[in-house]
């Protein structure tokens, strides 16, 4: 019994050690979405994809596929590597703007000609390059390291804890969605049917939503 209560709960790559990755991942593209935007630009933005935490899932699921996808190819030549990502890295960024603006009505990101746009301008060849390197580093370095420490954490605590954020990000996702479809009914003049529509009028209007959603298009 103490042998399998010391035993890792993430060992390999199970559904514990993918969530903690998604989570992981989740956090680093908010911290790196802004000191870019502080690099690039010279000044703060909070640059986060939910409301109720610090997380962008682009990122995460992005950390998953390119794990999933490399978890046994690790002798793969860094090239090889690097392309693969440069490849998905574009078409996955590009479905999350197409899937947004059919759910949302929405656009977060439009790189536009200055940017390299490509693919309708929902990816940028400067980013494919980006996750090209992202790739290649996240292999090599980043996810080695990870799985270790995640690896660490004690079974029945790594359980407990994982299943915790499980919760707190499902509700999350949930409640940041009701607030983006609330605000496209709101832009087609629905009033609200429920107390949940008059509480998102309230505290998370158009102008609350610009602070989480800084570079927002709206799309008819």
């Amino acid at each position: 019994m103490n042998n399998e209560n010391n035993q890792s709960f993430a060992k390999g790559l199970n559904f514990y050690k993918i969530f903690w990755i998604f989570y992981l991942g989740c956090l680093a593209g908010v911290i790196i979405e802004t000191i870019w935007c502080i690099l690039t630009n010279g000044y703060f933005e909070y640059r986060t994809a939910l409301i109720l935490e610090p997380l962008n899932p682009v990122y995460g699921v992005g950390a998953v596929l390119i794990s999933l996808f490399f978890a046994k190819l690790s002798g793969w030549k860094n090239i090889f590597i690097y392309i693969s990502s440069f490849i998905i890295g574009g078409i996955f960024e590009a479905a999350c703007s197409i899937f947004e603006e059919f759910l949302f009505g929405i656009v977060s990101w439009n790189y536009g000609k200055n940017n390299l746009g490509i693919l309708n301008n929902r990816t940028s060849l400067i980013y494919c390059l980006l996750w090209g390197v992202l790739g290649v580093v996240w292999v090599r370095i980043i996810y080695p390291w990870i799985s270790k420490c995640i690896e660490k954490l004690p079974n029945k605590i790594g359980k407990i804890l994982t299943w915790f954020l499980i919760a707190l990000v499902s509700i999350d996702i949930l409640f940041s969605s009701g607030a983006l479809l609330r605000q496209k009914a709101r832009r087609k003049n629905v009033e609200p049917q429920n107390f949940i529509d008059e509480f998102y009028d309230t505290h998370f209007n158009d102008e609350v939503l610009k602070f989480f959603y800084h570079n927002i298009t709206v799309k008819d």
